[in-house]
């Protein structure tokens, strides 16, 4: 299902809708999609390399105002929504990054495969520091989108015959990625968890 759905994302890189795909699509997993832009974002700069950064912006805009929009649902009713979707323990993980890190825990999720739209929310519900927390989406998710298409940018024309080939093993690699975001969330902060709880 998951291999589906990343393809029915992909297609959109083939039609006159690329790039309000592209931005809804970016808008959309900052606050509850479960695929990544960088999947439409790869396929789009491999099409045209040469709108590189103007994929890149777009998908970087989409991203912080979907992250807004996460924000705001965390202010008006996030915790519940936690609490419901969340185990407990992971929603005291997340406390502790923004108590550690304030707002610049999101930047760490906007760059990594941490999902991103736990902590959108998140730091609506633990009121992070609203123009902090847009200036750490910006670098993080600018960082992320910028690196992945200017790299194809580059690299674009050698890697495109392997991609097309190796497509499978590409969502394999994809979907490991997102499971290795969930881990780092849910183990790097046990230690200050342990000495918390002590």
């Amino acid at each position: 299902m998951l291999h589906s759905l990343i393809a029915w994302t992909i297609h959109w890189a083939h039609t006159p809708y690329a790039w309000p795909a592209l931005f809804l699509l970016a808008f959309a997993e900052s606050s509850f999609f479960p695929i990544p832009p960088d999947v439409l974002l790869i396929a789009l700069v491999l099409v045209d390399p040469s709108l590189a950064e103007y994929y890149a912006t777009v998908c970087m805009l989409g991203s912080v105002l979907g992250g807004m929009f996460g924000y705001l649902i965390g202010v008006k009713g996030g915790r519940p929504l936690l609490e419901r979707f969340v185990a407990q323990r992971k929603i005291l993980v997340t406390r502790l990054y923004f108590e550690r890190y304030g707002a610049w825990a999101v930047g760490i999720a906007a760059f990594t495969p941490i999902p991103y739209k736990v902590f959108t929310i998140a730091a609506g519900v633990f009121a992070a520091n609203f123009p902090r927390f847009v200036w750490a989406s910006v670098l993080g998710r600018g960082g992320r989108f910028f690196l992945v298409a200017l790299t194809l940018k580059v690299f674009g024309v050698y890697a495109k015959p392997l991609i097309e080939r190796y497509l499978n093993a590409a969502t394999v690699i994809f979907v490991l990625l997102l499971i290795a975001g969930f881990i780092v969330m849910r183990k790097m902060p046990w230690g200050k968890l342990s000495k918390l709880k002590q």
